[in-house]
């Protein structure tokens, strides 16, 4: 938190704002799949998001945090250069869900973090058509926000 954080703000963003999933990119996905299940995850099904050009599945766990195993459809992708820079994959986002993006949004910007827009709303197959966004919060790195 800056010195400008507002309390007030930073617990009202935390109120509207809860853990979804992490966000794993991948080249292919079969290794994460293999090690997901050897921990126990439930391995949902492959989807192609084309509005994002990513394949998805979401990995859940009745302990663990949620795992979101991305990897590139055809170039470009919005995970490729991330993958250029790590081949092997990377843990590259945090979700967190909000049932009203513009007051959550409100919340982060009144606790003092600079936040900016990388990917507006799009519905999202892999969530049922719930919106996704994507922001840069800097000292942290980038959120998903499901709406």
């Amino acid at each position: 938190m800056t010195s400008e954080a507002n309390p007030v703000y930073a617990e009202r963003a935390s109120q509207l704002l809860a853990f979804h999933h992490l966000g794993l990119a991948v080249r292919k996905p079969e290794a994460s799949i293999a090690l997901m299940t050897a921990q126990g995850y439930r391995i949902g099904a492959a989807i192609f998001d084309s509005a994002q050009n990513v394949h998805a599945i979401m990995c859940t766990h009745a302990k663990e945090p949620a795992v979101e195993i991305l990897w590139p459809g055809h170039p470009p992708s919005p995970i490729d250069n991330l993958l250029q820079r790590y081949a092997s994959g990377i843990i590259y986002h945090i979700c967190y869900a909000t049932d009203d993006l513009a007051v959550a949004l409100s919340g982060l910007a009144g606790a003092g973090l600079k936040v900016s827009c990388v990917s507006p709303p799009k519905p999202a197959p892999l969530f049922s058509g719930r919106k996704v966004s994507f922001y840069n919060v800097v000292g942290l790195g980038l959120i998903e926000i499901l709406e």
